[in-house]
């Protein structure tokens, strides 16, 4: 969207984690407010009308009409936890966030670099963005147990067990939630 732009892009306006995003990794979306290719999106043309606000949290209308059901569905990233993220970011501050974030980022690097075997990154993306740091440490700490030579295709089924098993104890499908089609 023309004139946003944010100095964070791994934390989106609106509570997304772009930097846990497969568009973004991929390299086809810049992130919230990150210049040419951006996509317009009424978030960001509302932040501009709101004094430029840097998330929605610090709005004074935080949270709008525009939150209601906005969990309920995922795209190519989850967007379950865009709400709870936004209070943890209130609650924790934005640079003790994005410090998380970019640790995440780095897990899900290392996930992406040693054990996709091609049909892994929307399900790591997703563990990554919806398992508390301390799960997605467990998991790696885990996984560098096992035998180092192991093939990737046999470390992407491991991680992947051990994601969902993650996820599992804390009552977390780890699949996206497609909007149904009207």
């Amino acid at each position: 969207m023309k004139d946003f732009e944010r100095e964070d892009q791994l934390f989106s306006l609106c509570g997304l984690n772009c930097g846990l995003c497969t568009m973004h990794l991929g390299g086809y979306c810049p992130g919230c407010g990150g210049g040419t290719g951006n996509q317009s999106c009424a978030v960001a043309r509302c932040s501009l009308e709101h004094g430029g606000v840097a998330y929605c949290y610090l709005c004074a209308e935080y949270p709008c009409a525009r939150y209601e059901g906005i969990d309920e569905y995922d795209s190519f990233i989850t967007h379950r936890n865009r709400r709870a993220d936004m209070e943890k970011a209130r609650r924790i501050g934005p640079e003790a966030y994005r410090a998380e974030q970019v640790k995440k980022c780095e897990i899900l690097q290392t996930l992406l670099e040693t054990c996709n075997d091609g049909r892994r990154k929307p399900l790591f993306a997703a563990a990554v963005n919806l398992l508390e740091l301390e799960e997605l440490n467990a998991v790696l700490a885990q996984l560098s147990r096992g035998p180092a030579d192991l093939p990737v295709k046999e470390k992407a089924v491991q991680v992947a067990e051990l994601l969902q098993m993650a996820a599992s104890r804390r009552g977390i499908d780890l699949k996206l939630r497609k909007k149904p089609a009207k």
